[in-house]
């Protein structure tokens, strides 16, 4: 059976971790953290001294997921969205979260005070859902709420909605 490719994104801290794990348990999909692809397969271009973490070397992260996501049926969980090939994904979820929850949740994280106040700023403005919107035609770029636990199980069924209906309309 042919399954869709699913991109969530959003600032870190959004809930994109949480949703792709919850959604691919019940899907049967693949999930794949970007962050934890690159740290097992050391996919990296340096290190930034300023937000204390390693560069992505992005066409390697491409390099690694080619293959799988030619096969479909797998959700891809990455704070960034530029560098993919917009062939990849059939639909693009970006996860939003109020700021002050926001906060909260990315100083239980240890971020220093730039990370922080960058972050913060990247969702006021909206970056990643610009981002999104730039990368990939606009009717498949959808925003999603992700502030309290029943948007995560809200989100969960409207996105298992849009598979079941995706399946349909793509079996032949």
């Amino acid at each position: 059976m042919l399954l869709p490719n699913i991109l969530l994104t959003g600032t870190p801290g959004v809930g994109k971790t949480t949703l792709g794990k919850e959604l691919a348990a019940r899907s049967g999909m693949k999930y794949v953290n970007v962050g934890d692809l690159a740290r097992e397969g050391q996919l990296y271009d340096g290190y930034d001294e300023e937000y204390d973490c390693p560069i992505l070397d992005e066409d390697r992260v491409v390099d690694e997921l080619e293959n799988q996501m030619s096969e479909g049926g797998v959700i891809v969980d990455y704070h960034g969205c530029d560098f993919f090939p917009e062939r990849w994904f059939h639909i693009v979820f970006v996860l939003k979260t109020d700021n002050s929850i926001l906060y909260k949740r990315l100083e239980t994280r240890g971020y220093n005070e730039k990370k922080l106040k960058d972050n913060i700023q990247c969702e006021i403005f909206q970056i990643l859902y610009e981002e999104a919107l730039a990368s990939y035609s606009e009717d498949i770029v959808h925003q999603l709420p992700s502030d309290k636990p029943e948007d995560l199980e809200n989100n969960i069924n409207q996105i298992l909605k849009w598979i079941e209906q995706w399946t349909k309309d793509h079996s032949s």
